[in-house]
């Protein structure tokens, strides 16, 4: 068995290998080419907590996974992460885990590239201002995520705590300084959205984080917190000013995030409003992005043929390029 640090993986897997491993998953869930339940998702109330387990099974490349998240939002006060995780990649044709991966960062990377390839598919191919609100563990790897899929020249940050959002923004720019975009940290949500071309909302808010009205014409967004029913970092506004609405899966979108359900329920819209999953526009059957004024939602709570994908690839050119740790 074959352990892989975040070093380990760096060495072997950039962010535009991720973008494009998650447009693999994308499309083999979408042609349903993998079997992937629900995950199942444990309370811890005490801690404000919760245990996230996602399995997955692609036939067709004989690999399972199964990912073991735990989200716990006040490790952030604490100085630690707040989604430690593993990803046990599995044989499938002998039932052997023949992988341990920081899940963590395969997490990171597959979550970011999630964005990353909405953009690449539906955002306007002139994009150049970028805005992100939240600076928790996972905004990173989606600020990368943003810079690879476009040519961006600027992108603002936002976060409730300022000084945090400072520091964010500083060490972005220099761990991300080869891409050659400024990241500059914004004093409000307002300031951040500004004329952004490109949006992502990464936080676990039960409240709309940015005002929906001031998006500009041709914006795509990308709303990545929202991930229980209470949590709406999502504006509804932008819904109803929408042309389309993308899902990395419906279904799956459909059982946790509030993002979706408390607008659904509450009327501000319906599904006849939902456009489709993003695999469909990979396969064709679904249109993209018709012009540059369209303003362009995209929803994602992840799967976990994403982490299958993701896990197989970083695998197979760790082995390739002899990285990693072996433990038998």
């Amino acid at each position: 068995m074959l352990l892989l640090s975040r070093k380990d993986i760096k060495k072997v897997f950039s962010m535009k290998d991720a973008i494009e491993a998650d447009k693999d998953a994308f499309r083999i869930f979408t042609e349903g080419k993998s079997v992937v339940p629900l995950r199942t998702q444990i309370p811890a109330p005490k801690h404000d907590g919760t245990f996230l387990f996602m399995p997955a099974y692609v036939s067709d490349i004989d690999c399972a996974s199964l990912k073991i998240i735990n989200i716990f939002p006040k490790n952030i006060d604490k100085g630690i992460i707040s989604a430690p995780a593993q990803v046990l990649l599995v044989d499938g044709t002998n039932g052997f885990v023949n992988a341990i991966l920081d899940g963590t960062y395969v997490t990171q990377l597959r979550t970011g590239a999630a964005s990353g390839a909405a953009f690449d598919i539906l955002g306007r191919k002139d994009a150049k201002k970028g805005a992100l609100i939240g600076t928790g563990g996972q905004a990173a790897t989606q600020l990368e995520a943003m810079i690879v899929a476009r040519d961006i020249e600027e992108v603002k940050v936002y976060d409730l705590n300022f000084e945090r959002t400072k520091a964010f923004a500083a060490k972005m720019q220099e761990e991300l300084k080869e891409y050659g975009t400024k990241i500059v940290a914004a004093e409000s949500s307002d300031e951040a959205i500004e004329d952004a071309d490109l949006i992502i909302t990464v936080t676990p808010s039960s409240k709309p984080v940015f005002d929906g009205s001031k998006v500009k014409r041709g914006a795509t967004i990308s709303c990545v917190g929202s991930y229980q029913h209470h949590m709406q970092e999502m504006d509804p506004v932008i819904l109803t000013r929408a042309s389309k609405i993308y899902f990395d899966s419906v279904e799956a979108v459909l059982s946790e995030a509030g993002d979706i359900l408390i607008p659904l329920e509450n009327g501000t819209i319906t599904k006849d409003d939902f456009t489709g999953d993003l695999g469909e526009v990979i396969l064709g059957n679904v249109v993209g992005r018709e012009n540059d004024d369209e303003i362009i939602v995209f929803k994602t709570v992840g799967i976990g043929t994403q982490d299958l994908i993701t896990a197989k690839y970083i695998y197979d050119k760790a082995i390739e390029q002899g990285i990693g740790t072996k433990w038998s």
